[in-house]
């Protein structure tokens, strides 16, 4: 038997008695359990199984009330879980964790999804679901204490995951990328020893120093640190390999990000990649900090080489080195910026530099505002059984809470889709509101999973979205063999949109080196752009920079005639 499914017999075995901390559900609904009267009783209810508990009550819905399975519909499960949620609220607790089976003809239950722990397929063919809540005393975390998001960058195997890993859990390396393993996110990264996909990590700080964790394959600890924390910094760790530098573009551009941490091993020097990337870091007016790492692997000359080579590269691009050995800590906090790039000396193995790294992660103001209506780009979906379509990705400015009413879109035909914020989490704790700068999973109720995709984004209900396909931006040609002319075809990642374009150029052309105005159209669909927004173009070897000047919608019926609010296609 899985643990999993053990959660489930485990409680059905304990069952329904008083004193304890087990409650039956078949199903609750908002018009029955909310009604005047009944919402408190339930909520006493709920109190007690928790006090009983010691803080944690386990809810069993879709049983009957002799703990027999039942099963019901996804929709009736999904409005159990809002009921609870509110009842947990009232009751001065929260909903920390949800498993959920699906329920074959026969009534035996077979293992589904955690809630916001995976993207695995749902089976929607189930004829019902059973699932075990897991209530904790307390309210939902409260997410107004400071926090700082930073993307690495940097070749592969020059350290940036082990660095991370070994500053999240305070542990320091075996010298064989032991750390790096608690960064990777599917087994083929860990058996190949690099990272394919973006991957997360989180630790803080309380008055007392950081709060790191013990284990970060365990979902409860990273809530933990998050719990804990009066700062948090969460880690956005992209991709060093160069097949894969379309995913570091689309982590370092389609993320809030606060601040870039570019990782320059000692025993390799700067490298083609790492001036890619450094590019895209500058390109994207992220204040930056090198880390010149695997310090312990060289001897002293090698490591003083290696500084003088991060020193020159930084000078070709324009900007100021401040070594922070040097200059200390106060320095590079004040002098951080458009112009100076702090640069310090680290070794996973020997933990040197990490300390002031810590210091530095700890005191660095945040640069992304929490201002403005609410806004966030979507970077991945997946389903979850019970739950319905989750949307994860990083709020761009504003506020959301649960219970909020959000447009969704642009669709296809550029229209927006009315949608409800079900439940928020972020590193695997829930939350009942997140601001600007939060990396979070918002549950979606009014939509499929199927119908949203990356590069969409969720506004306020009141907002009035105007999608396009084309629009003006000032570029700058980084490299191009030839020249760039009229229906150049690359692809621009501008906040989480990848997606093919047609270049036009006013002048006709444009020149390695040049700037210039071109019309920009994308090739198969409308997208949300605004004015002043940023963006990497790439195509082969190619490479340049852009910022949006004007939005034209043009007269497309596509994107802006037939542009709306929709409300077809609901759950």
């Amino acid at each position: 038997m899985c643990p999993n499914r053990a959660v489930l017999q485990s409680a059905l075995e304990r069952g329904e008695r008083e004193g304890g901390n087990v409650e039956f559900k078949e199903r609750l609904t908002k018009d029955l359990h909310l009604a005047d009267g009944r919402m408190e009783s339930l909520a006493a209810q709920l109190r007690h199984r928790v006090l009983s508990g010691d803080g944690e009550a386990t809810y069993v819905v879709g049983v009957t009330d002799d703990g027999g399975i039942a099963g019901i519909s996804h929709e009736a499960f999904s409005e159990s879980m809002d009921v609870l949620s509110l009842l947990a609220e009232e009751a001065g607790a929260h909903i920390e964790d949800v498993q959920t089976w699906g329920i074959d003809a026969d009534g035996s239950a077979t293992e589904k999804d955690e809630l916001f722990v995976t993207n695995r397929d749902t089976d929607d063919d189930a004829d019902g679901l059973v699932g075990v809540a897991t209530v904790r005393e307390g309210a939902m975390l409260d997410t107004d204490s400071e926090h700082i998001v930073v993307g690495t960058a940097g070749h592969v195997d020059h350290g940036k995951s082990t660095l991370v890993g070994s500053l999240v859990t305070g542990q320091p390396d075996d010298g064989e990328g032991g750390t790096r393993g608690f960064l990777d996110v599917q087994p083929h990264e860990v058996e190949r020893g690099l990272s394919a996909d973006l991957s997360y990590a989180v630790y803080g700080f309380d008055g007392e120093g950081p709060v790191r964790m013990d284990n970060p394959h365990r979902k409860s600890d990273r809530a933990r640190v998050v719990e804990e924390s009066d700062r948090l910094v969460s880690f956005v760790d992209t991709v060093g390999h160069e097949p894969w530098l379309r995913t570091t573009i689309r982590g370092l551009v389609g993320q809030k990000l606060d601040y870039g941490l570019l990782t320059v091993a000692a025993d390799d020097g700067p490298t083609k990649t790492t001036r890619e990337h450094l590019g895209v870091l500058l390109a994207t007016e992220l204040p930056t900090i090198v880390a010149i790492t695997k310090a312990d692997v060289v001897d002293d000359e090698r490591v003083a080489e290696v500084e003088r080579e991060v020193e020159r590269l930084l000078r070709d691009v324009g900007k100021t080195p401040l070594r922070i050995e040097r200059h200390g800590i106060d320095a590079a906090i004040e002098e951080i910026g458009e112009s100076v790039v702090p640069v310090l000396t680290t070794s996973a193995v020997t933990m040197e530099g990490l300390d002031t790294l810590d210091e530095l992660l700890e005191r660095l103001p945040k640069t992304t505002a929490d201002s403005g209506e609410f806004r966030m780009y979507i970077d991945r979906t997946y389903s979850v059984t019970g739950v319905g379509a989750v949307a994860s990705g990083t709020i761009m400015s504003g506020e959301v809470e649960a219970g909020d009413e959000l447009l969704l879109g642009p669709m296809a035909d550029g229209a927006f889709r009315e949608v409800q914020v079900r439940s928020i989490e972020m590193h695997y704790h829930r939350v009942d509101k997140a601001k600007a700068g939060r990396i979070v999973g918002i549950a979606l109720k009014g939509v499929r999973e199927a119908d949203v995709e990356r590069g969409m984004v969720l506004l306020p209900k009141e907002a009035d979205p105007d999608p396009v396909r084309e629009f003006e931006a000032e570029v700058v040609v980084l490299n191009h063999p030839t020249r760039i002319g009229d229906g150049y075809e690359p692809v621009i990642h501008l906040e989480t949109v990848s997606e093919a374009v047609t270049f036009h150029p006013h002048g006709g052309q444009l020149l390695p080196g040049d700037s210039g105005t071109t019309t920009v159209r994308f090739k198969f669909r409308p997208y949300l752009v605004e004015e002043g927004q940023r963006f990497v173009f790439r195509e082969g070897q190619s490479k340049g920079v852009g910022t949006v000047t004007d939005v034209n919608p043009g007269d497309d019926a596509e994107t802006s005639d037939d542009a709306g609010t929709s409300t077809a296609g609901s759950d």
